[in-house]
Parts: structure tokens; sequence; C-alpha cells
């Protein structure tokens, strides 16, 4: 965990400049992300030693995160100064490198010392200035045997998709060379002055530093950087401010540590280093915060007519509906990884599936035409067809080829006989016609054609959908954001934790963790808001942090218009609250609010009426909220294994689970504090809001606990 992340852009040009292309710097922490446009290096250096030494005086922890390589492919380090770690390498530059003021520099004939004590002709080069440098070319020269165009972990950056310049260019388009070796010095001079206080990953260790300084990679978030410059940013300032933004974000919610973790060789990482975040760049892209308002619900969106009291379960359900719409924003991940998301934007096919006509079993392949009634005798030609090794040229007319299952039907094919069906020796094959035409082929896109809707926007992804949308050539997909649901419990009577002794008037708080379960089984971010007391100031204040922290609340207990339901009147006294009445059992009360632009749903406190509560209306609403729709659950009819009178007025819910026959068995208490029923039935029984009489046999509706995604 730190309390400030700060993100150094330390690409500057020759002389002192602001705006673009410039020095940046990035600070995020509790109060919201900052960011400071600086002229020199010498100035940046200065304020980012500034921001180290403040976090040691404070006792603050604070992660730096510089845009430049902190060590050079494995060799170099060992050859210039004996041994193979990164930080020689630093102090054998700062003791080399000259930088002004005025970002006058010679790191250029700096490299071409470098290369020039190199066996086998040095790595370096690049020269933007207009005087020749000795021995530093101006295009690119071969790498002597013993080095590397890049580092490791630039190798697996390439592998990912992403485009990273090696040290060796010093100029020219997105050249980090210059950068790098003006960046070690600072770096050397940096980690010297703060000492025993301060760690560089992934040279030292980090636990217990105050200062931690780490290589970072702006390509990592490059889409949402391009976003940013589409909305009028500055692309440097883009940069250090979500990158700040993202890690600070993963380190709130616990999920920094990963970044932190790399398998590779010690030997390797102390002379090369590593980028914080190599592998992990969807998660630095999706911990980003949303740059622009999604959709707000109106203020009154769950205001009833005047005159309604109690409200029919589907009545509510169709108010709820139509006052909800999604509150997230947008964000791209890679196809593999988004399991689960709900579709932002409708996913079209980039190649047909399958792309080419192909055979679906294995056997041999020819032109129909040739065929005809009876024993048909046709000469193979030389070779075969397999999947993944098409047969080269055409077949001729009147001739066959061996062919494999999924093999690409060769030109002159448009037929395929099974291999069992035929008698073949190494010249001909014969088989008995007449033969159907197209018989044991795939035609092209006869699954999906190129540029069809293959998941329309509103999905939830599911692993067997990753597999179509891979073959479609879709590596990519627009999402929703997770919706991040908040769960609070309020209450004195409440007890948060089972670990606290309780005593004979209180309870142990078991919406809480029944409640989160449930959010993340959904899909959903689910945020631990904790309990809170029937002390208005503080439930106000758990309020207050939800609405900065996630995009819905959802409460149990305090929902009614009791003495103590201080929920129900927070909200109507500080927010916008609808309570509803609901002809349900159980359940009853359900407050709908809005509070600081996010919705809050009030459940009843009692734990059966508030799982109900949740699966019959929370579901559909949090599914819509997240993009992905209303969700209703499917029912069954099913014979009842009960007997039951039951009168008009309301829509009764009964815990139940199937028999050996088939049948609905339902507990043996509809007590609403009998916690044990819940675990002990797999769904529940819903009787209609009219009266009825259930014997033995009688159809019911049965809804299974998976129909309400629990698992």
């Amino acid at each position: 965990m730190f309390d400030r992340i700060a993100i150094l852009d330390w690409s500057a040009s020759g002389v002192p400049k602001t705006g673009k292309d410039s020095i940046w710097i990035g600070v995020t922490n509790a109060s919201g992300t900052t960011s400071q446009n600086i002229a020199t290096r010498a100035g940046a250096e200065a304020a980012i030693l500034t921001l180290a030494q403040e976090a040691v005086r404070s006792g603050e922890r604070l992660l730096i995160g510089a845009d430049l390589n902190f060590g050079a492919p494995a060799g170099l380090a060992k050859h210039l100064t004996g041994k193979a770690e990164a930080k020689a390498l630093w102090g054998w530059l700062a003791e080399r490198i000259t930088d002004d003021t005025r970002n006058r520099s010679n790191y250029r004939e700096v490299a071409a010392e470098m290369n020039a004590r190199l066996p086998g002709g040095g790595p370096f080069w690049g020269n933007g200035s207009k005087a020749e440098v000795q021995g530093l070319p101006r295009t690119k020269p071969s790498l002597p045997n013993w080095l590397y165009e890049h580092r490791r972990c630039d190798q697996q950056s390439k592998a990912e998709g992403l485009q990273p310049k090696t040290l060796w260019q010093l100029a020219g388009a997105g050249a980090v060379g210059a950068q790098s070796l003006l960046g070690m010095p600072m770096l050397h001079r940096l980690s010297a002055a703060l000492g025993a206080d301060c760690a560089v990953w992934p040279f030292e260790p980090i636990e217990g530093k105050a200062v931690v300084i780490a290589e970072i990679y702006a390509a990592f978030i490059g889409p949402d950087v391009k976003a940013a410059e589409a909305r009028g940013k500055l692309r440097d300032s883009a940069e250090v401010e979500l990158l700040s933004a993202s890690l600070w974000s993963l380190g709130r919610s616990g999920r920094l540590g990963p970044l932190f973790e790399v398998e590779a060789d010690p030997t390797l990482l102390r002379e090369e280093g590593w980028t914080l975040g190599t592998g992990h760049g969807p998660a630095l892209r999706a911990a980003i915060p949303a740059s622009q308002l999604p959709p707000r619900l109106r203020d009154d969106c769950f205001a009833m007519p005047q005159g309604v009291a109690w409200v029919p379960v589907d009545d509510a359900l169709d108010r709820l509906r139509a006052a909800l719409a999604p509150v997230t924003g947008f964000e791209t991940m890679q196809t593999a990884k988004a399991s689960g998301r709900v579709l932002a934007a409708d996913c079209v096919a980039r190649r047909s599936n399958p792309p080419r006509p192909n055979s679906a079993v294995d056997g041999y392949g020819f032109a129909h035409a040739a065929t005809q009634s009876g024993v048909n005798r046709l000469p193979l030609v030389v070779g075969r067809a397999a999947a993944g090794q098409p047969f080269e040229g055409a077949v001729p007319a009147g001739y066959a080829v061996r062919i494999l299952t999924g093999a690409i039907l060769p030109e002159g094919v448009d037929t395929v006989v099974l291999e069992e069906d035929c008698a073949a020796d190494s010249a001909s094959v014969t088989f008995d016609g007449p033969v159907k035409l197209r018989a044991n082929t795939r035609k092209a896109g006869e699954d999906v054609a190129e540029g069809a809707v293959a998941l329309a926007a509103g999905h939830r992804l599911q692993p067997p959908d990753l597999a179509l949308l891979s073959a479609l050539g879709i590596a990519e997909v627009t999402v929703h954001r997770l919706l991040r649901v908040g769960v609070l419990s309020t209450g004195d009577e409440i007890i948060p934790s089972p670990e606290t002794p309780a005593l004979p008037h209180q309870i142990y708080d078991a919406n809480r963790p029944m409640l989160l379960s449930l959010i993340s089984q959904w899909g959903h971010e689910a945020v631990d808001l904790g309990h809170a007391p029937d002390r208005p100031a503080v439930i106000s204040g758990k309020l207050d942090r939800a609405a900065r922290e996630v995009d819905v609340v959802i409460t149990s207990g305090g929902a009614s218009a009791g003495d103590e339901d201080h929920v129900s009147r927070l909200l109507r006294e500080q927010g916008t609250l609808s309570s509803w009445r609901i002809a349900m059992k159980p359940g009853r009360p359900l407050a709908l609010a809005i509070w600081k632009g996010i919705p809050v749903i009030g459940l009843p406190g009692n734990p059966v009426a508030a799982l109900v509560c949740a699966l019959i209306f929370g579901r559909p609403a949090l599914s819509k909220l997240a993009g992905g729709g209303w969700s209703a659950p499917l029912g069954f009819t099913v014979p009842a294994a009960f007997t039951k009178s039951k009168k008009p007025g309301r829509r009764e819910y009964l815990r139940a689970r199937i028999n050996a026959e088939g049948a609905a068995e339902v507990f043996a208490s509809e007590g609403s504090g009998r916690i044990s029923g819940l675990s002990w039935a797999d769904g529940i029984v819903e009787l209609p809001d009219g009266a009825a009489e259930i014997a033995p046999g009688a159809p019911v509706r049965y809804i299974p606990y998976g129909s309400f995604g629990l698992t």
C-alpha cells in the first residue's frame, strides 16, 4: 500500500520547454490526481527529490514510477563496469554524463565512448544533431553477437503486441535511448540522496521502505492515452495522470502486489531490470478511473404515483426496470481475459468461421461432376490436404486427393467421401456412387460470416463466447466497466464479525457476507462498506464515501419506518427516497433512493427477507445498471410436496428444494428468522398474489438458486 503515487515522464527536448514533448510529473493520492509540467531535467529531478523527502518526513509511502529504461540488455553493464548490475551502469554513466540546467548534455559523446569500449562494435546509434559525432552512426548498425536488441521484459511486451523501442536507438520517433542514458545518472543520484529510506525495484527489497522507485511503461495504457488526447489532453500529461491514478486504484483495492511479483532469473533482473506492469496491461487499464461521467439516474426516478400504497411484485419490477439505466463507463480489454464482462458494443466477425470451405471428415476429396452411380475409381494426386497443411495446387477433374478433417478444400474439390466408405491404394481410390454434392464438407462462414454480429452489446461473456470470438479473429472487446456495488450493514444490535464476542442482545452480521458473496457471483465488483451503528452522522459518512467509490449501494436494515430506521430517515432528509411497500412475503419494505448521484437499494434487515429481496429485485436491477439488461429468473412448474392454504393480497416465497421424486418440498417453518432454511433450500417456490390451496401434487412454480446466478 502506498500513500502517494508519482509518475515521471522523463522525455525532454535539448532546450528548456513546457507543453508538448516536455517533462511531466503526475501525482495521485487520496485527494485526487494532479500533474506538473517542468521545463528542464534538473528541475524535474529536484521536484522528484522533494516529493520523496516529504514522504520520508511525513511517514508516508511513495511509489515513484519513471518512464525510462532502468537497465540495459544483459552484457552491457558487465563489459563496461565489470559487474553484471544495472546500478553499476548507473554509477558509470553518472561519472561521465553532464546535463546542465539548460538541458545541454553530452550523452551522444558518452554513447560513442561506449561503442568504442565494447567488443564487436558498439550498439548505440541515432544522432539527431547536425554535427557528426565520431563513433556514433546515424543509422542502425549490426549488433555484436553477444548482445540482444531488447531486454527480457521488453521482449515480453513485444510478445503481448506492444512495440517497445530499443535502448540502442538515441534519435527518431519514440526513441528511448537518450532519455534512458540521461535518466540512469538521475536515478543514481536520487537513490544515493535518499539512502536507506529508498529501494529501487527490482534491484532491492521494497518492504518497509518509505520510497520505492520502479520503471514504468506508458504504452501499457496506450489506448486510454489516445482517448484522452482525443478529448484535448496533452499526451504526456495524460500518461502520467492515468498511470498514477491506475496504480493508486490498484493499491487501494489490494491488487497492486501482483505487479511486483516477477518470475525471472534474479541475476538477469539485477542487470536488466524489469518494467512494473509487464504482463498486467489489462489490469492497469481496467483500474483507470472513469474520465467521463456515465449516465446518471434522475433524482426522482423511483417516485411512486400519488395514492399508491402496496405495490404488487410484478408492478414493482416493471417500475424498477423502467427507472434504471446503465451507469458504468466503457473499457477495452483482451478477449481472452473478458469472461464475465458485459459487452458495451457489438462484436463483429473479423473473419468467417470456418474461414474457407473444409472437410468435415477424414477421406478423399474430388469434383462431384466427375462421379457417377455405381463403382467410381479415381486416380490419386501426389500429396494430401491436412488441417494447417493445405494442398498446394489444384486437383484435376477426375482425380481425388487424400484429405483430413479440417483441411481446406483444394481447388477442384467440392465433395468428400468418408474414409471408411472407400478402398484405396497408393494409386487410386474406389467408392460406391452416387455421392451427394458437397457431402462431408463445411461451407466458409456456415457458422458465422465475416462482418456479421457474433454477439450483441449487453451480452455477458461466458467461456464458450471466448471460443467463438477468438475463432472470429476478435482479439479485443469493448465492455462495460465492472459495476462497483457497495454493501453497508446498519444497526446497533449488529456485531460486524464473529471474531468479536457478542452480548445476549447483540447478533452477528449475517447480511453483509451474504450480499458481498452474491454480488461477486453476479459478476460485479463487491465493495465492503462495513457496518454503521444507528447514528445518522456515521451512516451519512459511509454513504458519502460510497458516493466517491462505488456505483450503487445496497444497505440492509433501517429501511422501514420505525424509530431506529435511520437509513430511511437519512435518505429522506438528505437524499431522494421512495419507500416501496411491496406486497410480498418475506420482504415488504424496500427503500430506493438517490444519494449524491448514486442509487441506493435498502433491503430489510432480516436475512431471509434480505436474500429474497436481493434475488427478486437486486439481481435484475444490478444487471441493468451494469449494462447487461434486465435478468428475469427461469422458473419451472413442478408438483408440490407440501400443503398450504394461502390468503390473497401478496406474493409469497417459500424456501424449497426438489426431493428424489422431483417434487418441491418446503422448509418446515416460514419464520423469517430461520436462516438455516436458506442453506437447507436449493431454490424458492413462488406462490401467486391471489388465494391458493396447495395440496401434494398440485403444480407450483419452483425457481432454483441457479436461475438467480448462484453457484
